[in-house]
Parts: C-alpha cells; sequence; structure tokens
C-alpha cells in the first residue's frame, strides 16, 4: 500500500507513483513565469572529479523552467575553477562562484572587518554566500538547494523538490526533501542512530516543547535538500558549520507559521557519498557532525528558553544511548524482513561514537552556551553595508567573465 499518512506538525507531500517528471516540467514550466526559480549547488572540487557533479549537470542540461543555476565550489584551485568551467560552459544560466579566489576571499575579509563574519570556509557559507548572490540580482523568487554528491540523481528529484514552493496554487514558504537511504543496507546512519533517538531523549528529558515536535516531524531533517522563498532566505541565520540543516529548520520554525511548512518525498532512492565515522577524533567525519548538530540544537532550546544544568547533559547522553540501543533491534528486525546486510556490531559502534559527540557537545555548550557559529542574515549585511550586494555581484561576474 502507497504510504500517505500525514503525521506531525507539518505537510507531507508523498510519493504515491502515479506521477510522471514530464507533467510536473510542464507545470513548473508554467509557475515559473509567476515564481522564477534559481537553483544553489554548493559542491567541492572532488564531486567534480567522482562523476556525481557532471552527471548533475548533464541532467540539468535537460531542465527548461530553472531562471538561473548557481555553482558554488570549495576547495578549488584556480586550475580546477577553470577546468569544472570549461566543461560547463554549454550549461545555460550557469554561474559559477569561486569561493577560494582571490577577490572573493577579500570580500570575506571585509564582512569580517564590519563584524558580519560569514564562518570557516564549509557548505554553510557555500550556501550563504550563493543565497546572496541571488538575492542581489532579485531575478528569482524561489531558492531551491541540493548537495552535489548525488549519484543517482535525475530530473525527478528537481522538479519535486521545486514543486511545493513553486507553485503559486500553494502558498508553502519552505520545503524539506526526503528520501529513501538504502542499497543492499540500510544507510543514514546520522539519522537513524543518531538524531532521531537524540531528539526522543530531549522529548522524554524535556516533556513537551513544541519546537521538538516540529523537528520530530520530519522524516529526514538532516537531507540538505530544500526550496524557500527569497523573502525567506532573506532574513535567516544559518550556521557555517555541519549544524546548517538543523540550524535552518530552527530558523523556519522562528520565521514561518508550521502551515506553510511542508516536506516531500523526492527519490524512491538516493545514493551519495558516505561519511566517515572517525569515532576516535571529534574534528572529522560523522562524530563532528554529531557534536555539530548538538550544539546547535541546545543553541535553539536555550532561545526557546530551556534552562540547562551540568547533570542534564550527562543525564541526557545515558537516555539517548538507551533509547538508540532499542531503536538498533527494531532497525535490524527490518532490514530481516527486507533481506538486507545488516552488522549489529557496525550499528553499536555508531551509537557509542555519538554518545561519546552528546557529551562533548554537551561540555563545550556549558562552557560557552553563547557561542553560535550563526552567519549574520542577508537583511543584517545589507542595512550595515548598503553597497554589498553590487560588490558581490561584480566580484563573481569578474571570474565568470575571465577567459
Amino acid at each position: 500500500m502507497s504510504d500517505f499518512f500525514q503525521n506531525g506538525v507539518i505537510t507531507t507531500f508523498h510519493n504515491l507513483g502515479t506521477a510522471q517528471v514530464c507533467n510536473l516540467e510542464k507545470q513548473l514550466k508554467e509557475f515559473s513565469r509567476i515564481r522564477p526559480i534559481a537553483l544553489v549547488l554548493p559542491s567541492l572540487y572532488r564531486e567534480f572529479q567522482s562523476g556525481a557533479l557532471p552527471n548533475i549537470m548533464n541532467t540539468l542540461k535537460k531542465v527548461n523552467y530553472l531562471n538561473e543555476i548557481v555553482l558554488c565550489l570549495d576547495r578549488c584551485t584556480l586550475n580546477q575553477y577553470m577546468e569544472i568551467k570549461e566543461a560547463f560552459k554549454s550549461v545555460k544560466k550557469l554561474t559559477i562562484i569561486w569561493n577560494d579566489g582571490p577577490r572573493m576571499k577579500k570580500l570575506y575579509q571585509l564582512l569580517i572587518k564590519n563584524e558580519l563574519s560569514p564562518g570557516d570556509a564549509g557548505k554553510g557559507r557555500a550556501v550563504w554566500i550563493s543565497l546572496g548572490y541571488v538575492l542581489a540580482g532579485g531575478k528569482s523568487r524561489v531558492i531551491v538547494v541540493h548537495d552535489c554528491d548525488i549519484v543517482n540523481y535525475d530530473r525527478m528529484l528537481l522538479a519535486r523538490l521545486c514543486y511545493p514552493v513553486a507553485t503559486p496554487h500553494h502558498e508553502y514558504e519552505f520545503c524539506k526533501g526526503y528520501y529513501s537511504r538504502v542499497t543492499d543496507k540500510m544507510h543514514g546512519r546520522a539519522t537513524r542512530l543518531f538524531f532521531t533517538p537524540f531528539i526522543r531523549a530531549l522529548q522524554k528529558t524535556l516533556g513537551y516543547l513544541p519546537f521538538l515536535v516540529y523537528i520530530d516531524s520530519f522524516r529526514y531533517a538532516l537531507a540538505g535538500e530544500i526550496a524557500m522563498r527569497r523573502d525567506l532566505a532573506m532574513a535567516m541565520r544559518i550556521p557555517s558549520d555541519w549544524g546548517l540543516e538543523i540550524g535552518t529548520l530552527a530558523e523556519v520554525y522562528r520565521s514561518v507559521t508550521l502551515n506553510r511548512v511542508c516536506q516531500v518525498d523526492i527519490a524512491d532512492s538516493y545514493e551519495h557519498k558516505h561519511q566517515p565515522l572517525s569515532p576516535n577524533d571529534p574534528r572529522r567525519g560523522i562524530l563532528k557532525m554529531t557534536i555539530d548538530i548538538t550544539k546547535s540544537t541546545f543553541q535553539t532550546l536555550a532561545l526557546e528558553g530551556v534552562e540547562f544544568s551540568e547533570g542534564f547533559f550527562k543525564s541526557l547522553s545515558s537516555i539517548y544511548m538507551r533509547m538508540a540501543h532499542d531503536s538498533i533491534i527494531r532497525y535490524e528486525n527490518d532490514a530481516a524482513i527486507n533481506c538486507l546486510k545488516f552488522d549489529r556490531h557496525m550499528e553499536s559502534t555508531a551509537v557509542e561514537a555519538f554518545t561519546q559527540g552528546i557529551r562533548k557537545a554537551g561540555e563545550m555548550f556549558w562552557t560557552h552556551p553563547s557561542r553560535a557559529n550563526l552567519i549574520p542574515s542577508w537583511h543584517r549585511v545589507i542595512a550595515a553595508m548598503p553597497g554589498f550586494f553590487s560588490r558581490l555581484e561584480e566580484t563573481v561576474h569578474s571570474y565568470n567573465e575571465t577567459k
């Protein structure tokens, strides 16, 4: 039976297998006359090397409803930038932001000088500067963001992600994509084994909190695929670290009424790069992700009026561990009936690493409760530096016009 169950406090758009991509794209072409759509692609050079980014770009050549495409490159030398620029010169409406370029670095230094730090290099900053470029141009009303390491990317994924916010027949201001992470085994450890048990441990510890109910309503809260209206993009403050996805959802919660927030099933199967666990190194991999996401959640709860004690973090990590180990049993049983591989030892190792990450994040938050890696909103940047949008456009265009 197709899944059409609505749970939680946000609307869910299901994939019931009845839509054809050509029909959605035809509608999106019409919608784009009223709500022009921009696509933002934060990427690393390695995603070009892996073949994932070239496949995405080849797919986008067949999409006719996008108003602009912004590819933001990080960890990319001049020669690598020129290589990518040459490879994608046939992609229409494409603008490339070379984040490692000297002119872009000068812009970032200017922001820091004016106490508007864009944070360290990473996906958060890449998304933020790309949103700024789209906002500066003023040509698009809907902004869509997705990752560039998607191995099995197709047009249906993009069309379904765009649709809920682009359609003028509904008034959704923010949409989150979700999908299945299954091959011959279950993936998505950060969501399955860390985030969902963590949020439910918080609910058990703190009791009913509307924000936690809201977060728990998302089927894949850590997904990088989102769509939003330009006004929301202008007002949001987002984290510069791995807390990006949760920090974004927190900003949406503060800025948008819940009946204008939704999630959409964008793929039957979604395969991308898997982060290493790095259980002994809190500066890398999923453990680093765990720490950043946990800190971001604590900071959001503090803004909601939650008061923490030092003992709270120890209790929370213990409750999380019990709930996470219980979830392993459920996933093992689910894998068995679906004839999937399942390594209980590796799942348990991940839970132990995530428990360590929660404890570490609690220590860091307790020591510096007001320290947040939030990049200023574009409203604030333009209020402080009225000419910054023009400078940003000039800088980006200068690279794209270079032969």
